[in-house]
């Protein structure tokens, strides 16, 4: 099998980094540069959610809504590059009266579409952006498969993988600030 890779970024997890380290703004294209390391890219796949909108939407609501909107937009015109929508559930309210929201669908979608990419030896590299250990068996799906696995991931301690998903992989990229700063705009 010729060597072709394709991305699987968790955009909410990659939201949470870009938080921790300044609010920094990327260029997409310069991430997947960096990410597929000099092998042909098959596709990129962001995975992530439009905000919450309530039945009787607030202005910031719908302008938050619309940003998204015009992002994802952006994102999907990239060469190669497909984003998958989930859907974001409200769950209530917690003790301090912060609403709870739930990503829906998107765990789903990035998990099939690494395993289906797989097992149809479309790929022979995948290259994850996640923190998520319930991609585990997906992954050990790809391997078994053949496919190399790469786990980009953050070491801070409050977005840090769980070790089940660290020894999963083939290769480890920490996301440090200096890798954030190559990917800037």
């Amino acid at each position: 099998m010729e060597n072709r890779t394709a991305i699987f970024i968790d955009g909410g997890y990659l939201d949470s980094i870009l938080l921790t380290k300044g609010r920094a703004r990327i260029d997409y294209e310069k991430l997947i540069t960096t990410m597929r390391e000099d092998i042909p890219l098959i596709r990129a796949y962001y995975y992530h959610c439009l905000p919450y909108q309530s039945s009787k939407s607030t202005k910031e609501e719908s302008d938050q809504f619309a940003q998204a909107q015009r992002f994802f937009r952006r994102l999907n015109r990239l060469d190669s590059f497909t984003v998958r929508l989930g859907k974001l559930a409200f769950r209530g309210i917690d003790d301090e009266g912060i609403p709870i929201y739930e990503q829906k669908r998107v765990d789903v979608y990035l998990a099939t579409d690494l395993v289906m990419h797989s097992t149809k030896r479309v790929i022979s590299h995948a290259v994850l952006l996640t923190g998520d250990s319930d991609f585990i068996p997906a992954i050990e799906i790809a391997k078994s498969e053949g496919v190399h696995i790469t786990l980009y991931y953050c070491k801070d301690d409050r977005l840090r993988p769980h070790d089940e998903l660290i020894d999963a992989v083939d290769n480890r990229r920490k996301i440090t600030q200096d890798l954030i700063e190559t990917w800037k705009r």
